[in-house]
Protein backbone atom coordinates (compact mmCIF):
# COMPACT_ATOMS: atom_id res chain seq x y z
CA UNK A 1 0.00 0.00 0.00
CA UNK A 2 1.49 3.28 -0.90
CA UNK A 3 2.08 6.10 1.73
CA UNK A 4 0.26 8.82 1.68
CA UNK A 5 1.49 12.32 1.68
CA UNK A 6 0.78 15.41 3.49
CA UNK A 7 1.50 18.51 1.52
CA UNK A 8 3.26 21.54 3.37
CA UNK A 9 3.12 25.44 2.64
CA UNK A 10 5.81 26.97 4.61
CA UNK A 11 5.18 30.66 5.28
CA UNK A 12 8.44 32.53 6.01
CA UNK A 13 9.31 36.46 6.82
CA UNK A 14 10.59 38.33 10.09
CA UNK A 15 8.39 39.05 12.26
CA UNK A 16 5.57 41.90 11.74
CA UNK A 17 6.76 40.91 8.18
CA UNK A 18 2.95 40.00 7.50
CA UNK A 19 2.79 35.93 8.16
CA UNK A 20 -0.35 35.82 10.14
CA UNK A 21 -2.02 38.32 7.90
CA UNK A 22 -0.93 36.21 4.72
CA UNK A 23 -2.52 33.12 6.49
CA UNK A 24 -5.82 34.62 7.75
CA UNK A 25 -6.13 35.70 3.96
CA UNK A 26 -5.43 32.16 2.70
CA UNK A 27 -7.98 30.58 5.77
CA UNK A 28 -10.70 32.98 4.55
CA UNK A 29 -10.92 32.18 0.91
CA UNK A 30 -11.67 28.75 2.07
CA UNK A 31 -8.02 26.69 2.27
CA UNK A 32 -8.95 24.24 4.87
CA UNK A 33 -12.67 24.66 4.61
CA UNK A 34 -12.38 21.07 3.75
CA UNK A 35 -9.40 19.55 4.68
CA UNK A 36 -8.08 19.17 8.75
CA UNK A 37 -4.99 21.28 8.73
CA UNK A 38 -2.28 21.66 11.33
CA UNK A 39 -0.91 24.83 12.00
CA UNK A 40 2.41 25.23 13.06
CA UNK A 41 2.92 28.60 15.04
CA UNK A 42 6.80 29.32 15.49
CA UNK A 43 6.45 32.80 16.19
CA UNK A 44 4.11 35.06 17.38
CA UNK A 45 3.50 38.77 16.70
CA UNK A 46 0.96 41.44 17.08
CA UNK A 47 -1.62 40.15 14.44
CA UNK A 48 -3.41 37.30 16.16
CA UNK A 49 -5.32 34.31 13.72
CA UNK A 50 -9.10 34.98 12.91
CA UNK A 51 -10.55 32.49 15.30
CA UNK A 52 -13.75 32.30 13.11
CA UNK A 53 -11.21 30.46 10.54
CA UNK A 54 -9.79 27.98 12.66
CA UNK A 55 -13.50 25.74 12.53
CA UNK A 56 -11.29 23.32 10.86
CA UNK A 57 -7.54 24.23 12.16
CA UNK A 58 -5.31 22.52 15.14
CA UNK A 59 -3.27 25.48 16.10
CA UNK A 60 0.61 23.81 17.60
CA UNK A 61 2.83 26.80 19.33
CA UNK A 62 6.15 25.63 18.96
CA UNK A 63 8.81 28.11 19.97
CA UNK A 64 11.66 25.83 20.31
CA UNK A 65 13.53 24.80 17.69
CA UNK A 66 14.57 21.82 19.12
CA UNK A 67 11.68 20.52 19.57
CA UNK A 68 10.58 20.03 15.63
CA UNK A 69 11.90 16.35 15.17
CA UNK A 70 9.61 14.37 12.45
CA UNK A 71 8.56 12.10 15.26
CA UNK A 72 7.16 14.85 17.17
CA UNK A 73 5.37 16.38 14.48
CA UNK A 74 4.36 13.26 12.81
CA UNK A 75 2.72 12.54 16.11
CA UNK A 76 0.81 15.48 16.50
CA UNK A 77 -0.09 15.65 13.10
CA UNK A 78 -1.74 12.17 13.40
CA UNK A 79 -3.68 13.62 16.83
CA UNK A 80 -5.32 15.97 15.38
CA UNK A 81 -6.04 13.79 11.37
CA UNK A 82 -4.38 16.90 9.69
CA UNK A 83 -4.60 15.81 5.65
CA UNK A 84 -1.87 19.33 5.14
CA UNK A 85 -0.15 21.72 7.23
CA UNK A 86 0.39 25.32 7.34
CA UNK A 87 3.89 26.35 8.73
CA UNK A 88 4.59 30.10 10.38
CA UNK A 89 7.90 29.75 10.65
CA UNK A 90 10.43 31.67 12.86
CA UNK A 91 12.47 34.39 11.15
CA UNK A 92 15.41 33.74 12.81
CA UNK A 93 15.79 30.09 11.86
CA UNK A 94 17.55 28.86 8.47
CA UNK A 95 14.21 27.12 6.41
CA UNK A 96 16.65 24.57 5.27
CA UNK A 97 16.73 23.20 9.07
CA UNK A 98 13.35 22.59 8.57
CA UNK A 99 13.03 20.45 5.30
CA UNK A 100 15.92 18.77 5.53
CA UNK A 101 15.95 17.65 9.29
CA UNK A 102 12.55 18.10 11.01
CA UNK A 103 10.25 16.95 8.07
CA UNK A 104 8.73 13.35 8.58
CA UNK A 105 9.10 11.41 5.43
CA UNK A 106 5.42 11.37 4.35
CA UNK A 107 5.34 15.59 4.89
CA UNK A 108 6.20 16.81 1.29
CA UNK A 109 6.95 20.94 0.88
CA UNK A 110 4.66 21.89 -1.51
CA UNK A 111 5.70 25.95 -1.26
CA UNK A 112 7.47 28.24 0.67
CA UNK A 113 5.97 31.53 0.75
CA UNK A 114 7.91 34.39 1.60
CA UNK A 115 6.69 37.49 3.11
CA UNK A 116 8.48 40.64 3.59
CA UNK A 117 7.25 43.88 5.39
CA UNK A 118 8.82 46.67 2.20
CA UNK A 119 9.60 49.80 4.68
CA UNK A 120 12.31 47.39 6.84
CA UNK A 121 13.96 45.44 3.47
CA UNK A 122 16.59 47.54 3.34
CA UNK A 123 17.55 47.15 7.06
CA UNK A 124 17.02 43.18 6.85
CA UNK A 125 19.18 43.02 3.93
CA UNK A 126 22.02 45.01 5.47
CA UNK A 127 21.88 44.01 8.71
CA UNK A 128 20.54 40.25 8.77
CA UNK A 129 22.00 39.73 4.81
CA UNK A 130 22.07 35.70 4.92
CA UNK A 131 18.64 35.20 6.68
CA UNK A 132 16.97 37.45 4.11
CA UNK A 133 18.97 35.87 1.11
CA UNK A 134 17.69 32.58 1.85
CA UNK A 135 14.59 33.11 2.63
CA UNK A 136 14.47 35.15 -0.33
CA UNK A 137 16.29 32.45 -2.66
CA UNK A 138 14.06 29.45 -1.45
CA UNK A 139 10.91 30.95 -2.15
CA UNK A 140 7.73 30.41 -4.71
CA UNK A 141 5.94 33.15 -3.95
CA UNK A 142 7.53 36.46 -2.58
CA UNK A 143 4.97 39.12 -0.66
CA UNK A 144 6.29 42.22 -0.29
CA UNK A 145 3.68 44.49 1.62
CA UNK A 146 2.78 47.84 3.18
CA UNK A 147 4.27 49.15 -0.38
CA UNK A 148 4.39 52.76 -1.51
CA UNK A 149 4.71 53.53 -5.24
CA UNK A 150 8.47 55.14 -4.37
CA UNK A 151 9.13 51.95 -3.00
CA UNK A 152 7.78 49.55 -5.69
CA UNK A 153 9.98 51.79 -7.98
CA UNK A 154 12.87 50.83 -5.95
CA UNK A 155 12.55 47.38 -5.42
CA UNK A 156 11.94 47.19 -8.83
CA UNK A 157 15.43 48.78 -9.26
CA UNK A 158 17.03 46.00 -6.94
CA UNK A 159 15.70 43.45 -9.40
CA UNK A 160 14.93 41.00 -7.01
CA UNK A 161 14.33 38.15 -10.07
CA UNK A 162 18.51 37.79 -10.31
CA UNK A 163 17.74 36.82 -6.63
CA UNK A 164 15.10 34.05 -7.52
CA UNK A 165 13.93 33.68 -10.88
CA UNK A 166 11.31 30.92 -10.24
CA UNK A 167 9.33 32.96 -7.93
CA UNK A 168 6.28 34.73 -7.98
CA UNK A 169 6.84 38.37 -6.48
CA UNK A 170 3.84 40.57 -5.60
CA UNK A 171 4.07 44.06 -4.26
CA UNK A 172 1.31 44.72 -1.56
CA UNK A 173 0.77 47.99 -2.11
CA UNK A 174 -0.95 50.05 1.31
CA UNK A 175 -3.98 50.82 -0.23
CA UNK A 176 -5.08 46.53 -0.48
CA UNK A 177 -4.27 46.86 -4.13
CA UNK A 178 -1.44 44.49 -5.33
CA UNK A 179 1.16 44.80 -8.60
CA UNK A 180 3.06 41.78 -10.13
CA UNK A 181 6.71 42.50 -9.59
CA UNK A 182 7.19 41.62 -13.25
CA UNK A 183 6.18 44.79 -15.21
CA UNK A 184 7.98 44.66 -18.01
CA UNK A 185 10.98 46.63 -16.33
CA UNK A 186 12.39 43.98 -14.83
CA UNK A 187 14.13 40.81 -16.25
CA UNK A 188 15.27 37.68 -14.92
CA UNK A 189 18.24 38.33 -15.89
CA UNK A 190 21.23 40.39 -16.32
CA UNK A 191 20.56 42.33 -19.60
CA UNK A 192 23.84 44.14 -18.40
CA UNK A 193 26.07 41.82 -19.23
CA UNK A 194 28.18 42.10 -23.28
CA UNK A 195 26.68 38.14 -23.53
CA UNK A 196 23.41 36.62 -21.94
CA UNK A 197 24.21 32.98 -21.82
CA UNK A 198 20.65 31.50 -20.92
CA UNK A 199 21.69 28.04 -18.64
CA UNK A 200 19.72 24.96 -19.87
CA UNK A 201 17.02 25.14 -16.79
CA UNK A 202 16.42 28.75 -17.37
CA UNK A 203 15.31 28.55 -20.86
CA UNK A 204 11.21 28.62 -20.04
CA UNK A 205 11.61 31.19 -18.49
CA UNK A 206 13.41 33.51 -20.56
CA UNK A 207 11.37 32.35 -23.56
CA UNK A 208 7.93 33.60 -21.62
CA UNK A 209 10.09 36.75 -21.45
CA UNK A 210 11.54 37.58 -24.68
CA UNK A 211 7.97 36.99 -26.10
CA UNK A 212 6.19 38.46 -23.31
CA UNK A 213 9.05 41.39 -23.39
CA UNK A 214 10.75 41.91 -26.74
CA UNK A 215 11.96 45.35 -26.18
CA UNK A 216 13.80 44.36 -23.10
CA UNK A 217 16.28 42.35 -25.27
CA UNK A 218 16.53 44.54 -28.39
CA UNK A 219 19.87 44.30 -29.24
CA UNK A 220 21.10 42.37 -26.72
CA UNK A 221 22.95 38.99 -27.84
CA UNK A 222 22.12 35.54 -26.50
CA UNK A 223 23.47 32.37 -26.24
CA UNK A 224 21.49 29.67 -25.53
CA UNK A 225 21.27 25.67 -26.54
CA UNK A 226 18.24 24.36 -28.33
CA UNK A 227 17.09 21.68 -30.80
CA UNK A 228 17.39 22.73 -34.51
CA UNK A 229 14.00 22.97 -36.24
CA UNK A 230 13.25 24.13 -40.22
CA UNK A 231 9.90 23.90 -40.96
CA UNK A 232 9.93 24.61 -44.69
CA UNK A 233 6.53 27.07 -44.97
CA UNK A 234 9.21 30.10 -42.68
CA UNK A 235 11.21 30.41 -45.73
CA UNK A 236 14.71 31.63 -44.64
CA UNK A 237 13.48 31.42 -40.79
CA UNK A 238 14.37 28.62 -38.91
CA UNK A 239 13.35 28.28 -35.17
CA UNK A 240 16.07 26.38 -32.92
CA UNK A 241 13.71 25.63 -29.16
CA UNK A 242 13.02 22.70 -26.71
CA UNK A 243 9.79 20.59 -25.96
CA UNK A 244 8.42 22.18 -22.63
CA UNK A 245 6.04 19.99 -20.09
CA UNK A 246 3.23 22.59 -19.20
CA UNK A 247 1.63 20.28 -16.75
CA UNK A 248 1.58 16.66 -17.34
CA UNK A 249 3.54 14.45 -20.43
CA UNK A 250 0.46 14.93 -22.75
CA UNK A 251 0.74 18.34 -22.78
CA UNK A 252 3.92 18.92 -24.54
CA UNK A 253 4.64 22.32 -26.39
CA UNK A 254 7.71 23.41 -28.69
CA UNK A 255 9.11 26.56 -27.41
CA UNK A 256 10.91 28.50 -29.93
CA UNK A 257 11.92 31.97 -31.00
CA UNK A 258 11.90 32.80 -34.88
CA UNK A 259 15.95 32.91 -36.02
CA UNK A 260 17.29 34.46 -39.71
CA UNK A 261 20.84 35.41 -40.95
CA UNK A 262 22.48 32.17 -40.89
CA UNK A 263 23.01 29.15 -43.59
CA UNK A 264 21.64 26.23 -41.27
CA UNK A 265 21.83 23.77 -44.30
CA UNK A 266 24.34 21.16 -43.43
CA UNK A 267 22.58 21.24 -40.28
CA UNK A 268 20.79 17.70 -39.60
CA UNK A 269 17.02 18.46 -38.54
CA UNK A 270 16.59 18.15 -34.33
CA UNK A 271 20.26 17.98 -33.87
CA UNK A 272 21.41 19.81 -30.36
CA UNK A 273 22.84 23.45 -31.20
CA UNK A 274 24.25 26.40 -29.15
CA UNK A 275 22.87 29.51 -31.09
CA UNK A 276 24.27 32.89 -30.70
CA UNK A 277 21.96 35.73 -32.52
CA UNK A 278 21.50 39.26 -31.56
CA UNK A 279 17.68 40.31 -30.59
CA UNK A 280 15.70 42.42 -32.74
CA UNK A 281 11.88 43.32 -32.69
CA UNK A 282 10.26 42.69 -36.06
CA UNK A 283 7.60 41.53 -37.66
CA UNK A 284 7.04 38.30 -38.12
CA UNK A 285 3.49 36.93 -39.69
CA UNK A 286 3.23 33.90 -37.39
CA UNK A 287 3.86 36.01 -34.66
CA UNK A 288 0.86 38.25 -36.34
CA UNK A 289 2.77 41.61 -35.36
CA UNK A 290 5.94 42.12 -33.82
CA UNK A 291 7.91 39.65 -31.92
CA UNK A 292 11.58 38.58 -31.09
CA UNK A 293 13.49 37.94 -34.21
CA UNK A 294 17.55 36.40 -33.79
CA UNK A 295 19.61 37.69 -35.81
CA UNK A 296 21.96 34.51 -35.49
CA UNK A 297 25.61 35.00 -35.77
CA UNK A 298 26.74 31.59 -34.79
CA UNK A 299 25.44 27.79 -35.13
CA UNK A 300 27.69 24.95 -33.30
CA UNK A 301 26.66 21.32 -32.71
CA UNK A 302 26.57 21.01 -28.59
CA UNK A 303 25.55 18.10 -26.61
CA UNK A 304 22.04 17.85 -25.01
CA UNK A 305 21.33 19.24 -21.56
CA UNK A 306 20.77 16.67 -19.00
CA UNK A 307 17.23 16.98 -18.54
CA UNK A 308 15.75 17.78 -22.45
CA UNK A 309 12.48 19.03 -21.23
CA UNK A 310 11.80 22.34 -19.90
CA UNK A 311 9.51 21.81 -16.82
CA UNK A 312 7.24 25.22 -17.16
Amino acid sequence: MAQENYPVYLIAGFLDSGKTSFINGILSDGFAMEDRTLLLQCEEGEVEYDRKLLRNVTVLAVDDQETLTPEFLEAERKKCRASQIIVEYNGMWQIQDFYVNSMPQSWVLYQIIATVEGPTFEMYTKNMASLMSEKLRNADMICINRCTDELCTALRQKNLRLLNRRADIYLEKEDGQSEDYMDGTVSAFDLDQPVIRIADEDYGLWYVEIMDNPEMYAGKTVVYRAIMCKPPKYGRYFTPGRFAMVCCAEDMTFLAVACIGYDVSEIPERAWVEVTAKVAVEHWDPYEGDGPVLHVTSVRPCQKPKEEVVQM
